[in-house]
């Protein structure tokens, strides 16, 4: 009992923090978080309002503190403080310059609160971790603002318009309701209902040419991006088979994954690559051009049909 007295006072006040974080916080999220059951949180909710700490409960909904109350600033320990370094560095190359400005005010008011000790500790660290930047630009550097406009947007559920440049067209006007932002395989998309498709989008950040927010309400309620993501995973497929050279598979480890990469096997001396694709037409077979001299493809035969009609005509424009 004398052991475990100290974890329970470090986790009621670890739940205090938390009461502090957010709004509602529900039971089960304090009980996932921590690892124990919901009983021992209902006794730490007893317990901290039992100490005179006002909180508001609703049954089916969560707790929140009563407007108002606060307690003096939490000190970071050295561990936590170390914490921000990595994600300081993360925040400056992953993220566009108005964000990246807000955050580094944060980062100063943050690091005011630090002992001196602990100041000097970053110090000694900064300079000794360095994020390389992206190969390719995650955002239009002339608009700089973008990601911080789609929060707002999220968070008041107002629309917003954008002036958008596809892969393969000129710039065009959409006026969307932003469901989410996720960034996946270098590149920043937001997912967001499409007025003008009456369907579900996605955007990626570099290409957004402008962007305005409205003053108009969602007409939708939507549910939450995750939700979305995963029902694209369940998009139609397409299985394609592929024997490739040993020497070059290793090199494909970082975007096959992309591709809808089911498994692997050795076959005398290939290597048998099975993937489910949504996309044989471009994604998947632009990708494969690049290794295609190491590769053959077992099926599909549209694989192997689009690959030709490819090749075909990036010879009709280099003879031109």
């Amino acid at each position: 009992m004398l052991d475990e007295s100290p974890k329970r006072f470090d986790r009621i006040i670890s739940i205090l923090i938390q009461l502090q974080s957010k709004r509602i916080v529900k039971a089960q999220e304090l009980a996932d978080r921590f690892e124990v059951s919901l009983r021992t949180i209902y006794r730490d909710i007893r317990s901290l309002e039992t100490s005179g700490v006002p909180i508001y409960s609703e049954p089916g909904v969560g707790y929140s503190l009563v407007d108002g109350y606060r307690l003096p600033p939490v000190m970071f320990t050295r561990e936590e403080a170390t914490s921000f370094i990595a994600s300081e560095k993360l925040m400056e190359t992953f993220i566009d310059k108005e964000l990246g400005k807000h955050y580094a005010s944060a980062m100063f008011k943050i690091k005011s609160v630090l002992k001196n000790t602990d100041k000097d500790w970053l110090s000694s660290i900064e300079s000794k971790v360095i994020i390389q930047q992206p190969s390719v630009h995650l955002f239009n550097e002339k608009v700089p603002d973008a990601m911080s406009i789609l929060f707002k947007s999220i968070a008041n559920k107002t629309q917003v318009k954008l002036l958008y440049q596809a892969f393969d067209s000129d710039s065009f006007e959409r006026i969307i309701e932003p469901v989410g932002v996720f960034h996946d395989n270098n590149n920043w998309y937001i997912f967001g209902f499409c007025h003008l498709r009456k369907d579900y989008r996605q955007f990626r950040a570099d290409r957004i040419q402008g962007i305005e927010q409205t003053n108009i309400l969602f007409v939708r309620e939507h549910n939450t991006l995750e939700t979305y993501l995963n029902k694209e995973k369940e998009c139609p497929t397409t299985q394609v088979i592929l024997l490739v050279d040993k020497k070059i598979v290793k090199y494909l480890d970082y975007e096959k994954k992309y591709h809808g990469f089911v498994s692997q096997k050795k076959i005398d001396d290939k290597i048998e690559m099975i993937f489910l694709s949504r996309d044989i037409e471009n994604g998947f077979s632009r990708w494969l051009l690049m290794f295609a001299d190491y590769a053959t493809i077992i099926e599909p035969q549209r694989l192997k049909e689009r690959m030709l009609e490819m090749l075909e005509s990036y010879k009709i424009n280099l003879l031109k």
